[in-house]
């Protein structure tokens, strides 16, 4: 994404609704993670709330879901972080302008 400020707001634009997309995957999945635990105690022959919860946390479904978390969030980061280089870029170029303005006015 070198180049142009141009080149910078179409991967905003491009970018911005799949960061949407992400950032609204990760958060489904940290809610969800509270609903798989409370289905996987509801499913233990443990009678103490302790042991249902830590056999939830060990549980394959568990480890698995928090596997997916942890793609979620660097999927969502990536995005991001690709948005605020991008945003930069425009930050760059835009001071860039401003210089060459002021320097064009103090030569006249």
């Amino acid at each position: 994404m070198t180049g142009s400020p141009d080149r910078a707001v179409d991967y905003i634009i491009k970018h911005g609704k799949l960061f949407a997309e992400a950032k609204a995957h990760r958060i489904y999945i940290e809610e969800y993670r509270k609903s798989l635990k409370a289905l996987i105690m509801s499913k233990s022959r443990e009678s103490s709330v302790a042991a249902q919860e830590r056999e939830a946390y060990s549980h394959d479904q568990y480890i698995d879901h928090l596997k997916a978390l942890e793609q979620a969030v660097a999927a969502e980061e990536t995005l991001r972080w690709g948005l605020v280089a991008a945003q930069a870029r425009i930050d760059v170029w835009r001071s860039l302008e401003a210089s060459n303005r002021q320097e064009v006015r103090a030569t006249m």
